[in-house]
């Protein structure tokens, strides 16, 4: 594994920046433009830069490296069977892309064994990159971030996307666990994990998501000191069920894991 780490930070990395660079030039092109909207099967929406820009980032993980898969929110996956995996989500909060908000962000993951060992969260609009990789301390912009040293859920300001996406178990769930907390942030897809891991926000709650949208979230939050699993505390990869917990400290997340399980 430490091999594949090395392997990681060395050989890949420099292609995630590359990756991110490529998307980021066509999303800007795109962002707060007319651009056509299509519907998925699951009524989600869809544009043209979506598509572009995920298109852009397959073609360079075939130019670089050939024989490692991938998982693409927009085109399905390839050579599922490699050891090596990058999932990619080219805009996570196509939403809010749509809308106009500077909160959507591509998500880059390399994963090893099903493990994720590397992580981008990108906002091409702002000019901010958080970067995971497995082992080393995150960063943002080349310099470290860090968690806020929260430890309890009366002090901590809890995220979600949409309560809309819980199905209504977990909404109640969720329910008790935001009256247990400070304050609540709705809205921000990815961005509230890099909010989490540079200090602003202590605990992200989500539910019904894929592993395009929660791969790369794993070596940023880890890396800034936080902890991230599923609903039942354990680790994400690519079967993971869907339901996500981020928390800035190890308290926070058993105390968040008390009422959500």
């Amino acid at each position: 594994m430490q091999v594949a780490i090395t392997m990681a930070s060395d050989r890949m990395l420099p292609l995630a920046h590359l990756m991110a660079d490529s998307a980021g030039d066509i999303l800007r092109n795109y962002f707060r433009s007319p651009v056509l909207i299509d519907r998925k099967d699951d009524a989600s929406p869809v544009t043209r830069a979506d598509r572009e820009a995920e298109t852009a980032m397959r073609a360079l993980i075939e130019a670089h490296f050939p024989d490692h898969g991938i998982v693409g929110e927009e085109f399905g996956n390839v050579r599922a069977d490699s050891e090596y995996q990058w999932v990619l989500d080219p805009i996570d909060g196509t939403r809010g892309f749509i809308g106009g908000y500077p909160l959507f962000t591509t998500l880059i993951a390399l994963l090893y064994q099903n493990k994720p060992v590397l992580g981008i969260i990108n906002q091409p609009i702002t000019q901010e990159r958080w970067v995971g990789v497995a082992g080393e301390s995150s960063l943002l912009n080349f310099k470290a971030v860090s968690v806020r040293d929260c430890r309890e859920l009366k002090d901590a300001v809890i995220a979600t996307t949409s309560i809309d996406y819980f199905t209504a178990a977990q909404a109640g769930k969720f329910a008790l666990l935001r009256k247990s907390c400070a304050n609540t942030v709705l809205g921000g897809d990815a961005y509230a994990y890099a909010m989490l891991a540079s200090g602003n926000i202590d605990v992200v709650v989500e539910a019904g998501t894929k592993p395009y949208d929660f791969c790369a979230l794993v070596p940023v939050v880890e890396g800034a000191g936080g902890v991230i699993t599923d609903w039942q505390g354990k680790k994400l990869g690519l079967q993971s069920d869907g339901t996500v917990l981020a928390a800035a400290t190890v308290q926070l997340h058993q105390q968040a894991l008390a009422l959500l399980r």
